[in-house]
């Protein structure tokens, strides 16, 4: 089964699928100790990362959903990536089931308004074609992704502790009203 991944342009930013060629920057970005700082903390070993990269492309092709890579239109290379998972991270029949939103972007690129442009833009196309309910997980600390994650209609569903790292559990049912 093939599926298109679409691309989805803003004034800012595109998504786009992720092209082989990607990989060294999407390995530079997750081996970043500000990357990783609030997602379990510990910079990805390149092997990591080829696991992940390669989860993103069959999420595509299982769930028809994934994660887009982020280019800023004045920028050579991704950002950074944006999209849908199935995390299946054991955290409950009120979390597992659901797609699991996600965002990262190179520190470079932080705090400029991209990151919300990425991911409200994710958000628009998921409420289109697929519809339903998400789910995220943000540590306490991660600030950005807090103000993010509110802004798309993200509401607290509760705290838990996960690989010995305490973080909240967030919902959204839809697009906020």
């Amino acid at each position: 089964m093939l599926r298109n991944i679409p691309t989805i342009n803003t004034p800012r930013v595109t998504l786009r699928g992720m092209r082989r060629e990607d990989f060294e920057r999407y390995a530079e970005i997750w081996a970043n100790p500000e990357v990783v700082t609030h997602i379990k903390g510990k910079p990805w070993p390149r092997a990591r990362s080829w696991d992940s990269f390669l989860r993103n492309a069959g999420h595509w092709q299982i769930a028809g959903f994934g994660q887009w890579a982020v280019q800023i239109h004045s920028e050579a290379t991704m950002a950074g990536q944006v999209g849908f998972f199935f995390g299946s991270r054991g955290l409950g029949e009120d979390f597992d089931p659901y797609p699991e939103a996600g965002w990262v972007l190179d520190p470079a690129f932080q705090g400029q308004g991209y990151g919300i442009d990425a991911a409200t833009a994710a958000h628009e196309w998921f409420d289109r074609v697929v519809a339903g309910r998400t789910v995220c997980v943000i540590t306490p600390e991660n600030e950005g992704s807090l103000r993010i994650a509110e802004t798309l209609g993200y509401k607290p569903l509760r705290h838990v502790t996960t690989e010995g790292e305490s973080v909240l559990l967030m919902t959204r049912k839809g697009p906020p009203v």
